[in-house]
């Protein structure tokens, strides 16, 4: 019988290998400024990385030339400065190294029991942001994969609560469940309603594009029975408009609903001095979700979901079996019971090592940098004759259009500019016209560096 290879043994091939692993990765993170990269079409890919998953294998030195020669330069590098379109990221260079630690430590992070040291520091970072958006100390929750797992896992806990609540007054079940939200609220809510088969009532927003407290109360008088919570968007995708947040929640409030925020982009901001006023009210939430891989300079993938009362979220999300009972009954603070997950990263704990690094104060600075340049960069454009700021700025979003140009202009303007390597800027749209965007997170994008790009516009 053939013996099987030992994956896990230390031997010079492996050491040699880990190094060379190591090397790329000291490469990668050395970088002055990281390359664009540009994304290989289907034929390339087939062509040069096909069957590298066989019954043989490859040999490290082999799948590692793979990976760096032909896979990794077909990945949109998210941390270059011109990388502006969707919602970038830019983690720090401790959070970048640090994840390092977090992959090589192999800490189980669903329990205290397995990763108490490691839960305690992630348990820091959430209480801090707890304290910022002015939750009591009893709060707490949980660092999920991304925006859309957390919004499900809260809108989870705030339809358990209600149904309790219903249960414990002995009165019926609705005949269909429902959230309110803004028209202008992320995808992720809808993909929520979908999986939790619940129905949206969608408030109207203003010219401004906010969701306001008079609009829900009217979104609740037509909604009927069975609306178990409302959310707020504070920084939409788009346009990173904050809606009225205040006067959202004390609608919620006094209609005895759960109050949610969807911070996952925009929420970072309350940090800035130049724009907490925009979060006047996020302590009246019962559950916030914020992004670390977006606006607080961590890696991929980060999303923190605290709730006002833990024990609702537990309620709704602990799991039983025989062998998690040990778990479940210890009465310690165990991650999964907080969020639709069991097994999971501390992906918490790259943020928390940054902060540690840094502090606070250097996170405040950096996104009050990021909220100058987009000012900066609106003001130019406002003054250019050929360009059009479709709204102001209030985060670090800049909409904008080329007078005369429609959807072809702008594709075949940010195919250039990609192929160029200055940045990635792609198309959007709003109420039908054709447009594009800046999102400005990177601390190291400029506006300088924006100057070039619009100056790409005219060639």
């Amino acid at each position: 019988m053939t013996a099987a290879p030992n994956m896990h043994s230390i031997t010079a091939d492996s050491e040699k290998l880990r190094e060379a692993i190591l090397d790329y990765a000291r490469t990668r993170m050395s970088y002055d400024a990281v390359p664009l990269d540009a994304p290989a079409t289907l034929e390339y890919l087939q062509t040069h990385a096909s069957n590298t998953v066989n019954e043989a294998g490859l040999g490290g030195d082999a799948a590692l030339a793979v990976f760096t020669d032909v896979l990794a330069p077909a990945c949109l590098s998210t941390d270059h400065p011109g990388y502006v379109s969707f919602i970038p990221t830019a983690p720090t260079a401790a959070a970048t190294a640090f994840d390092l630690v977090v992959s090589a430590s192999s800490i189980y992070g669903g329990s205290w029991m397995e990763g108490a040291g490691a839960v305690f520091a992630e348990n820091e970072v959430l209480a801090w942001l707890a304290a910022e958006v002015g939750l009591p100390d009893s709060a707490g929750g949980v660092f999920v994969q991304g925006g859309t797992l957390g919004n499900l896992s809260a809108l989870v806990a705030a339809r358990h609560t209600a149904q309790e609540a219903l249960s414990a007054a002995g009165k019926p079940r609705p005949a269909r469940w429902k959230f309110v939200c803004s028209a202008e609220a992320h995808s992720s809510l809808k993909a929520a309603a979908n999986v939790m088969d619940v129905d949206i009532v969608k408030a109207s927003v203003g010219a401004d594009g906010r969701l306001t407290g008079a609009a829900v109360e009217q979104a609740l008088g037509e909604a009927g029975e069975g609306v178990f919570a409302v959310v707020a968007t504070a920084g939409t995708t788009n346009f990173g408009i904050v809606d009225r947040l205040r006067e959202v929640g004390d609608v919620a409030k006094a209609h005895g609903l759960w109050y949610h925020i969807d911070g996952a982009y925009g929420l970072a901001a309350i940090l800035a001095p130049e724009t907490r006023a925009l979060f006047d009210g996020t302590e009246l939430a019962d559950s916030f979700i914020v992004d670390p891989h977006k606006w607080l300079y961590a890696p991929f993938d980060a999303c923190a979901l605290v709730y006002r009362v833990p024990e609702l979220a537990k309620a709704a999300h602990a799991q039983h079996g025989e062998y998690l009972d040990t778990l479940t009954d210890s009465g310690e603070w165990n991650p999964s019971d907080y969020a639709y997950n069991l097994t999971r990263r501390v992906r918490g704990l790259p943020l928390w090592f940054s902060l540690a690094t840094y502090g606070v104060g250097a996170y405040r600075e950096a996104i009050a940098q990021n909220i100058r340049v987009t000012h900066e960069i609106a003001d130019i454009i406002r003054a250019n004759e050929n360009l059009r700021l479709v709204r102001e700025p209030e985060l670090s979003v800049v909409v904008f259009e080329r007078e005369g140009w429609q959807l072809p202009d702008y594709e075949t303007w940010s195919q250039r500019l990609l192929e160029s390597g200055l940045g990635l800027v792609v198309p959007s749209s709003h109420q039908g016209r054709p447009n594009t965007r800046f999102a400005i997170i990177n601390p190291d994008t400029t506006t300088e560096l924006l100057v070039k790009i619009l100056d790409s516009m005219e060639q």
